[in-house]
């Protein structure tokens, strides 16, 4: 057995028991039984197997009943600095017939997106990573406060080559994770070097990729969508990225195709101009959490799954959004 075979063994129980509706608590306890488990915005930090389950998962299925784990994507491999990593991500899906985080329950199926990285060390998870794209079940609900997004809400599909859980072709690893690592060195060229063309996003990029951003900012396809959708709003508001490396992590794996890469948080900039998610230039640096997924096809990326933890990004800058979204689920007749 590889050793990524034996990392993604590691969570196999969990998974299994997620996705099969089964009692989560002793394959967690099992697997991760003194893990730290960093979640989004609202959750924080939880230390230990039952405060995860208690705390986090229970409430969810308290939510959904009938909660099922659908994963499309497992990979792992070891880091740069010796890491072991297993990166899963999927949807998360039942009938939503209770409130959950105070918002309203629809009464029909719901879908939210997660992107989950765990860190193994030997037969034991001892840190996970993890966005669940809370915005979604907002917009589902139709409860979500902020501004509009630019781009598509859709749910993100699988991969179109429907090969994410394997097998992967360990001999493309190297190679997949270097193109995706020199494009990111590539894009944070522009603007401090150079305009949009230092970015040679043609050199990185199939021209009719998929760019399947979170809720709030949603999905785009090829070059034209990408950057009106996400990148120039993103730039103009924070023209700094990628120049304030402290404090900042970025792990990387890769398996075959597809390459993950997780940090918590993985970037910060400065928020100087508008244009990003309507919010205005307050002049306040910021941290982010963005993990992500891409798959290459023929050497060029094709399809990116993108989590950002936009709750945590609103909650720096003072803005409560559950307290308008109880306000907004107010209006709309819920109690």
């Amino acid at each position: 057995m590889t050793e990524t075979a034996r990392a993604k063994g590691v969570m196999e129980p969990v998974f299994a028991a997620m996705r099969d509706g089964q009692d989560v608590s002793g394959a967690v306890a099992r697997s991760a039984p003194r893990a730290v488990f960093r979640m989004c915005h609202p959750f924080g930090d939880v230390h230990g197997a039952d405060a995860f389950v208690a705390d986090v998962y229970a409430a969810l299925r308290a939510a959904l009943p009938d909660l099922e784990r659908q994963e499309f994507i497992r990979i792992a491999g070891r880091e740069a600095d010796g890491a072991m990593w297993v990166g899963s991500g999927g949807q998360y899906t039942g009938q939503w017939v209770n409130p959950w985080l105070g918002i309203p329950a629809t009464g029909r199926r719901a879908v939210m997106r997660f992107h989950e990285f765990y860190r193994i060390e030997g037969d034991t998870c001892v840190e996970m990573q993890a966005i669940w794209d809370i915005p979604e079940m907002m917009m589902q609900a139709g409860v979500w406060p902020m501004v509009p997004q630019l781009g598509l809400f859709a749910h993100a599909p699988a991969p179109m080559t429907q090969d994410g859980l394997g097998p992967h072709d360990a001999a493309l690893s190297e190679a997949s994770a270097a193109h995706v690592i020199d494009m990111l060195a590539a894009m944070v060229r522009h603007p401090s070097q150079g305009g949009p063309e230092v970015m040679e996003l043609g050199r990185y990029w199939q021209p009719d990729f998929m760019w399947y951003g979170p809720a709030g900012i949603g999905t785009a396809r090829g070059f034209e969508e990408f950057r009106r959708f996400h990148q120039i709003p993103f730039l103009k508001a924070m023209p700094d990225r990628g120049q304030h490396p402290e404090g900042t992590s970025h792990h990387f794996m890769a398996e075959g195709a597809y390459v993950g890469v997780t940090g918590w948080p993985n970037m910060q900039q400065t928020l100087t101009g508008d244009g990003w998610l309507g919010l205005p230039p307050t002049g306040q640096r910021i941290t982010l959490r963005s993990l992500d997924f891409w798959r290459l096809e023929d050497g060029l990326i094709r399809e990116n799954w993108v989590l950002v933890d936009l709750l945590h990004a609103y909650a720096q800058l003072g803005v409560d959004v559950f307290a308008r979204m109880e306000e907004l689920a107010w209006s709309k007749g819920y109690r």
